[in-house]
């Protein structure tokens, strides 16, 4: 099986530049990401009850929660009026993020692929695996402030809380890891691809200091993913527009098929007629 997909791989990198419907599914997923991305962010609570300003969302507050004193001040205290919506609020968001995951591994992936069958490096289609990889941990996550929302909800306290910061830390690197992939691809597309694709890596930095200090910098995480996210969109749209109205690839650097290994036949040795001159 590894033979024959070692075979087909080595035949796709040797393959003449072609344009490739890729780009088509990296434009769909990408457009379905974005939009139904804007409607979840309207379906988690808008506010919470006292979070510090730097979580931003409190969907955000609730990721990086470590202790019961940081879920009231999410969900405000049982006395607090507003305590049932943010939890409903809370939990029908988490329900339909199941969706948003699917949306942006697709998207992310099909982006990999079409960028891997554009520059023909196996690193862009290995790295394919790790948007699937940061849903995973985005889904283990999600099982976790189910578990630890339930517990609030009663009262007590969940024992969840204490395996949350591992998936929340390794979905937001995975992500961010994936922008840098696109960013450094984009930088070999030409002159302005590689001033965004700069960009896209350089706002993956962010990440870090939100995963050690969520208090002060989780915002910075969705302007952060959005960097990576935005440039791969315009890729998708620029790669769907000349594969369908020009027929091309978004990058052509000239037919790359393998010279033949069969060395032409020597030509025909000339006949001479006649008498040789001395």
């Amino acid at each position: 099986m590894f033979g024959g997909l070692q075979h087909w791989i080595e035949t796709q990198h040797a393959r003449p530049a072609a344009p490739t419907r890729a780009w088509v599914w990296t434009l769909a997923f990408g457009i379905a990401t974005l939009l139904f991305g804007l409607y979840l962010t309207q379906v988690f609570p808008q506010a919470g009850h006292d979070i510090a300003p730097g979580y931003g969302p409190p969907v955000l507050a609730f990721e990086f929660a470590g202790s019961q004193s940081d879920l009231e001040a999410i969900f405000g205290f049982f006395t607090d009026p507003q305590q049932v919506t943010r939890l409903a609020a809370m939990r029908t968001g988490n329900e339909r993020d199941y969706l948003y995951m699917l949306l942006y591994a697709g998207f992310l992936v099909s982006g990999c692929i079409a960028l891997w069958r554009e520059l023909r490096h196996r690193a862009l289609l290995a790295a394919a695996v790790l948007p699937v990889a940061a849903a995973l941990c985005d889904a283990w996550e999600n099982y976790l402030l189910f578990d630890i929302q339930a517990a609030f909800t009663l009262g007590d306290y969940s024992p969840a809380m204490a395996s949350l910061p591992y998936p929340v830390a390794a979905k937001f690197l995975l992500l961010s890891l994936t922008n840098v992939v696109i960013g450094a691809a984009a930088t070999q597309l030409g002159r302005w691809w590689a001033l965004f694709g700069t960009l896209a890596i350089l706002a993956a930095i962010p990440t870090a200091m939100a995963i050690v200090t969520p208090a002060a910098f989780a915002w910075a995480l969705i302007p952060s993913a959005a960097g990576g996210w935005l440039l791969l969109l315009a890729l998708a749209a620029a790669g769907s527009w000349q594969a369908a109205a020009r027929k091309r690839p978004l990058v052509d650097f000239g037919n790359t098929a393998p010279a033949s290994a069969i060395p032409d036949a020597a030509p025909p040795a000339r006949r001479v007629f006649g008498r040789r001159r001395t």
